[in-house]
């Protein structure tokens, strides 16, 4: 566990025990009472910190991924920032392979989508000191809806390419007038 607070060593707990509960019952049939035995806490204490059990995955989601993405356009590549978020999936298979599986509308395969997204939204923004195009716009929401759904192919197929390969490809399937974009605000 990371050097973190009080607040967020609660939270941390809470993820080792969902990540316990993930190695014998799908995410759709743990319960917030499961949960909280596992690390002898209160459901009191959990709902203080998260809505529900996929507000959990998502938190713990947002804490492995965003690093990988956090210096993004300063030092590191798109291809750099997936591969690292590769491999924290890889770190924490069981996990990703169970939170995966969920279809649920809070679900992880949403919440992937919506923040990277936001995060090459913002940035394309922020480096362009403009607004996204509606026409950039579609082809930025189509690739990563793509994206998220090869990364959870792979991790659902048991994860047999590199970090390095997936980044690759995933980077070689940008579409082209969004490759320029990238290109011009140094993300590729």
């Amino acid at each position: 566990m990371p050097d973190v607070n009080k607040g967020e060593k609660t939270k941390y707990r809470l993820a080792d025990s969902i990540k316990v509960c993930m190695k014998t019952a799908p995410v759709d049939k743990i319960t917030v009472q499961s949960i909280v035995d596992g690390c002898h806490m209160t459901r009191q204490t959990f709902y203080r910190n998260f809505k529900d059990k996929y507000d959990l995955i998502n938190w713990y989601f947002d804490k492995l991924v965003l690093e990988s993405f956090a210096r993004m356009g300063t030092d590191r590549t798109v291809y750099e920032g997936l591969v690292r978020k590769f491999e924290f999936i890889r770190q924490e298979k069981i996990f990703f392979t169970e939170a995966f599986r969920s279809d649920d509308q809070n679900s992880l395969k949403e919440h992937d989508f919506e923040l990277i997204i936001e995060f090459y939204r913002e940035q394309i923004q922020r480096k362009t000191r403009r607004q996204v195009r509606e026409d950039l716009m579609f082809l930025l929401e189509m690739y990563c809806r793509g994206s998220v759904y090869m990364t959870v192919k792979w991790v659902l197929n048991g994860m047999k390419e590199t970090p390095e390969e997936m980044a690759r490809v995933l980077v070689d399937a940008m579409p082209p007038k969004l490759r320029e974009v990238f290109l011009e605000i140094h993300l590729v």
